[in-house]
C-alpha cells in the first residue's frame, strides 16, 4: 500500500505542475493514512497514527518548504448554508478568469524578467508575487524581509525565450521531458528523446543552478553543500538531477523497446531513501560518487536473489 501511495503522490505531482489549483483525492479511508504518512516521509505503518473520520475533508500542503497537514477531519458544510455561487454565478466568474488569464501571464512574465539575475530576488505587487508563488514560480523565504525569490521553475522562465511564458512544475524538475515541453529530469528507463544534446545540457545546468540557489535561500545556515527541505519530499527527481546535472547517463528505451545501459533511480519502501541501479558497477560506484558530493548518505547493497548491487541513497540532514 505505500507502494501504491507513492505512485499516487508521483501523479499529484504531476498533475500540480500543470495546473493552477488543487488535486482531489478520494479513496478509502485507511489508504488515505497511508497516503498521510508517505506526504510527510514516513514510513506507510505510521499511517495507524492518523484518526481519519469518515465522510470528512482533509487538506495536505507545505509550509517553508516542507510538508504539512494544513486541515484535518473537518466536516463539509451544506453548500446552501455556505451561500454557494449559483450555475450562472459560476460561469461568470469563469468567463472573468479567462479574460484575466492571458494579463496575469503579462504580468507575471515582467516581474520574472526583473528579477535579480544571481539571486532571483523578485519585486512586485504582493498580488503578482502571491501569483508566482501559487505557479510555483517562486519562494517567500521564511526570515525577514520575507523577500520573494524564483524557484528552479522560476530561473528556467527566466532563461527561456521571450516568447515562452507557460508556467513550470511548482517545484524543481521530475523524471523527462514530457510532452508538454515541461522539463524534467531523467530517473532512467524513458523513451528515447529527440531533444539535442547541446539543449538538454543547457536546461540541466539550468534546473541544477536554480535547485542550488533554492538550497541556499531554505537552509537554515544557506548552505549549498546540504538538501533542501524540497529535495526530502521528492527523492527521485532529487536524485535524478544530481545525477543527470553530473553528466551520468540514464538508461534509455529506443523505438524497438530495447533498454540502453544506464541509471534507474526509484522509490524504497524506506523512508527518505531511493533506490540507485545501474548494471555497469563502475559506473554504479561513480553514481554514488556524485551523491555524496551533492549531500547525500550512500551505501552499497546486493540483491539477495540476484545478487546484482544497488544503492540505497538519502539526502543528508546536517
Amino acid at each position: 500500500m505505500g507502494r501504491r501511495a507513492d505512485r499516487a503522490l508521483a501523479k499529484v505531482d504531476a498533475a500540480l505542475a500543470n495546473t493552477e489549483g488543487v488535486v482531489v483525492l478520494v479513496a478509502h479511508g485507511h489508504f488515505l493514512r497511508v497516503l498521510t504518512a508517505r506526504w510527510l516521509g514516513l514510513p506507510p505503518s505510521k499511517g495507524a497514527l492518523f484518526q481519519l473520520a469518515t465522510g470528512t475533508l482533509c487538506r495536505l500542503g507545505t509550509e517553508h518548504g516542507r510538508p504539512v497537514i494544513a486541515a484535518w477531519n473537518v466536516r463539509p458544510r451544506r453548500s446552501l448554508r455556505m451561500g454557494a455561487p449559483t450555475t450562472s454565478q459560476w460561469a461568470e466568474r469563469r468567463e472573468g478568469a479567462r479574460r484575466d488569464t492571458t494579463a496575469d501571464r503579462r504580468a507575471a512574465a515582467c516581474v520574472i524578467d526583473a528579477a535579480d539575475p544571481v539571486t532571483g530576488r523578485l519585486r512586485g505587487t504582493e498580488t503578482q508575487l502571491a501569483a508566482l508563488v501559487k505557479r510555483g514560480l517562486a519562494f517567500r523565504h521564511p526570515r525577514p524581509p520575507h523577500d520573494h525569490f524564483l524557484t528552479p521553475a522560476g530561473h528556467r522562465i527566466r532563461e527561456s525565450p521571450p516568447d515562452v511564458v507557460e508556467p513550470a512544475p511548482a517545484v524543481a524538475p521530475a523524471t523527462t521531458t514530457s510532452a508538454s515541453g515541461v522539463f524534467a529530469a531523467r530517473i532512467g528507463g524513458e523513451d528515447a528523446s529527440d531533444t539535442a544534446p547541446a539543449a538538454r545540457t543547457r536546461e540541466v545546468h539550468s534546473a541544477w543552478q536554480g535547485l542550488l540557489e533554492l538550497r541556499r535561500m531554505t537552509n537554515p545556515d544557506g548552505s549549498v553543500e546540504r538538501p533542501c527541505g524540497w529535495e526530502r519530499t521528492h527523492l527521485v527527481q532529487a536524485a535524478a538531477l544530481a545525477l543527470e546535472a553530473a553528466g551520468h547517463r540514464p538508461a534509455v528505451r529506443d523505438a524497438t523497446g530495447q533498454e540502453s545501459a544506464g541509471y534507474k533511480v526509484r522509490v524504497t519502501p524506506q523512508p527518505e531513501a531511493v533506490a540507485v541501479r545501474d548494471p555497469d558497477g563502475e559506473a554504479l560506484r561513480a553514481c554514488a560518487g556524485t551523491l555524496e558530493r551533492a549531500g547525500w548518505q550512500v551505501s552499497e547493497h546486493k540483491e539477495p536473489r540476484t545478487g546484482a548491487s544497488y544503492l540505497l541513497a538519502s539526502p543528508r540532514r546536517t
